[in-house]
């Protein structure tokens, strides 16, 4: 009997050994600490392992396995099978949706960011780009229009931004440059560190990276209504990974992904937005707004040449490049 039972109980370790075997588990890399800009991260995450009774888990690391600004090289070599990255970290990596960062594109809602990626992500031209760095693109992180803060003596007008250090990436920074900013790309844990020992003046972010890197927290003025453009931030996952996934996992995964965005969305609407501004009295923050004069001004000195310049660069990179500018300007407002 006692035979018979140790084979059984042999038997059954092997059986939960295999089990375990047929595990996947990926590993995420993403910078900072949870907060709105992961939540769909978190969200897909947490609905991936739902559909798959746990047997499809991934382990979200929060600056433990790459720098943000070596996430897309790390997928590149499978250091990791999934990763958020910003496209103006390294233009020059991944052109193709580094349109989606020029500024004054004139798209209005997180909803719309979140349809205009999506399509753009879907475009041949964006996922033969993202290919060379075996990447395939998952899902946008939708962001809303960039605003800076600052310290030192408010702005009045746009020509007191002359001269003016900022942490700016992207198209932001070259349209903060059409009004005489020197802007510079850090990575952002790096920010509130430059901004308290002068490095830098002034940082461009989203509402939600200026609590989170505490900004806020040195910060004596803000814009209201600069508005110069986003930064496009894409959720990618190693190809190679996803392809030796099952048809269940991949379905799991891919079937998961418009409802973590629309998590995300709410979350930032609903969460976010309404801790902004109370955030920014309860520090007194200095709110500056520009006239409307000023601010066409500024959108005719820097959305038509930045554009511009974006297609030249880019054609002579063999990018399909006023074709993908059309593409994304022609879904705005529809």
């Amino acid at each position: 009997m006692n035979k018979f039972l140790g084979q059984a109980a042999i038997a059954a370790l092997a059986v939960s050994f295999a089990g375990e075997a047929m595990a996947t588990e990926w590993n995420v890399s993403v910078w900072g600490k949870r907060r709105a800009f992961t939540e769909h991260v978190e969200k897909l995450a947490e609905l991936v392992s739902e559909k798959t009774g746990g047997e499809f888990t991934m382990n979200i690391s929060y600056g433990g396995l790459s720098k943000n600004t070596e996430n897309l090289d790390g997928i590149s070599i499978g250091a990791f099978e999934m990763a958020q990255f910003c496209a103006g970290y390294h233009r020059d990596k991944n052109p193709s949706i580094t349109v989606l960062e020029l500024p004054f594109l004139g798209v209005s809602s997180l909803e719309e960011e979140r349809k205009i990626s999506q399509a753009l992500y879907a475009h041949p031209a964006a996922q033969a780009d993202l290919a060379r760095w075996n990447a395939t693109l998952l899902m946008p992180s939708p962001l809303p229009q960039y605003n800076l803060v600052g310290v030192g003596d408010a702005p009045a007008t746009l020509a007191d931004f002359n001269g003016m250090a900022m942490r700016a990436t992207g198209g932001i920074g070259q349209a903060m440059e059409k009004v005489g900013g020197v802007p510079t790309s850090m990575s952002a844990t790096e920010v509130r560190q430059a901004l308290d020992s002068g490095v830098v003046t002034a940082v461009s972010f989203a509402p939600h990276a200026h609590m989170s890197f505490g900004t806020i927290e040195s910060g004596k003025w803000w814009t209201t209504n600069l508005n110069p453009g986003t930064v496009n931030c894409p959720v990618v996952v190693n190809t190679d990974a996803l392809n030796a996934l099952t048809d269940a996992e991949r379905e799991a995964l891919l079937s998961s992904v418009d409802e973590a965005l629309d998590h995300y969305i709410t979350y930032y609407n609903e969460q976010t937005m309404a801790k902004w501004g109370p955030a920014l009295q309860e520090r007194g923050i200095t709110e500056v707004t520009f006239s409307d004069e000023e601010l066409a001004a500024f959108r005719e000195a820097a959305a038509g040449p930045v554009a511009m310049a974006w297609v030249e660069e880019n054609n002579a990179r063999g990018l399909p490049a006023q074709e993908l500018l059309d593409f994304v300007t022609g879904m705005i407002g529809q």
